[in-house]
C-alpha cells in the first residue's frame, strides 16, 4: 500500500505453514468419511437379487407359453388331418356303393322277368308237344340263359337254398312242414329264387323249411330196466 507521502508500506508477512495444515486436515476428513461409509455398508443388509425379467410382475415364462401353444396347434392339426382322411374314405366308399348298387331297383325288377321265364319253362310239357311249341320253349330257355349271364356279369348271383341250412339273412320261410327223417331247419323246397347284388341281399329266397319233429302222443316209452 502507498501512503500519501509516497512511501510504500511493508506487506504483511505470508503464513507459509497454513496451506500444508489445510491439506492435512482435508486428507484426515476424507479418510474418516471413507471409513464411515465402509462401516455403514457393513451394517446395511444385503439387497435381494433382482428377479429374472420373465418373472417380473408375475409374467409367465414366454418359452413355456410358446411350447404349450405349439403342442396345442400340432394336436389340432393331427385331429384335422384325421377327420379329412376319414371324410375322404367315407366319400370314396359312398361313391363305390353308389356305383355298385345304383341299379338295385332295376335289378330287382329284372329278377321278376327271370322268374316269369323260368315259370314258362316249368309249365311247358316235357313230351307230346309239337314242333312249334318246342321251338318256342327252346327260345325261352335261350333267353333265360342269356339273362342269367347278364346277371352274373353285373354281380347278380342266385342264392342256393335247396337242401341248405335255413339262414335268416338269405332265406324267408314261407311255411314249415314235418318231414320224417329230415333234420329241422332245412330248406327242402324253393318257392321263389333269391338273389344277391355284389354280395348284398337283393331279394331273399322264399323257401319251405322242415320243423323239429315232436313225439307222437301214442308213442310209449320203455321204462323197464
Amino acid at each position: 500500500m502507498m501512503q500519501e507521502d509516497g512511501k510504500k508500506l511493508p506487506e504483511d508477512k505470508v503464513d507459509e505453514s497454513r496451506p500444508t495444515e489445510e491439506i492435512a486436515d482435508s486428507e484426515d476428513a476424507a479418510a474418516e468419511a471413507a471409513e464411515q461409509a465402509a462401516n455403514d455398508m457393513d451394517q446395511e443388509p444385503d439387497a435381494p437379487a433382482a428377479p429374472p425379467e420373465n418373472e417380473v410382475a408375475g409374467e409367465p415364462d414366454e418359452l413355456a407359453v410358446l411350447t404349450e401353444e405349439n403342442a396345442s396347434l400340432k394336436d389340432r392339426l393331427v385331429r384335422t388331418l384325421a377327420e379329412l382322411e376319414n371324410t375322404r374314405k367315407r366319400a370314396q366308399r359312398d361313391r363305390e356303393d353308389a356305383q355298385k348298387f345304383a341299379v338295385q331297383k332295376f335289378a330287382r325288377d329284372m329278377c321278376e322277368v327271370a322268374d316269369n321265364l323260368q315259370r314258362a319253362i316249368d309249365a311247358a310239357p316235357e313230351e307230346g308237344a309239337d314242333e312249334n311249341t318246342m321251338a318256342v320253349l327252346e327260345g325261352v330257355k335261350i333267353t333265360r340263359a342269356a339273362l342269367q349271364q347278364i346277371f352274373e356279369r353285373h354281380g347278380i348271383r342266385v342264392i342256393e337254398a335247396r337242401d341248405q341250412k335255413f339262414d335268416p339273412n338269405l332265406h324267408e320261410a314261407m311255411t314249415e312242414i314235418d318231414v320224417p327223417g329230415a333234420p329241422p331247419g332245412i330248406c327242402i323246397e324253393v318257392i321263389e329264387t333269391g338273389y344277391t347284388l355284389n354280395g348284398r341281399l337283393l331279394r331273399p329266397a322264399r323257401v319251405v323249411v322242415t320243423k323239429a319233429q315232436s313225439r307222437s302222443a301214442g308213442q310209449r316209452v320203455d321204462t323197464q330196466a
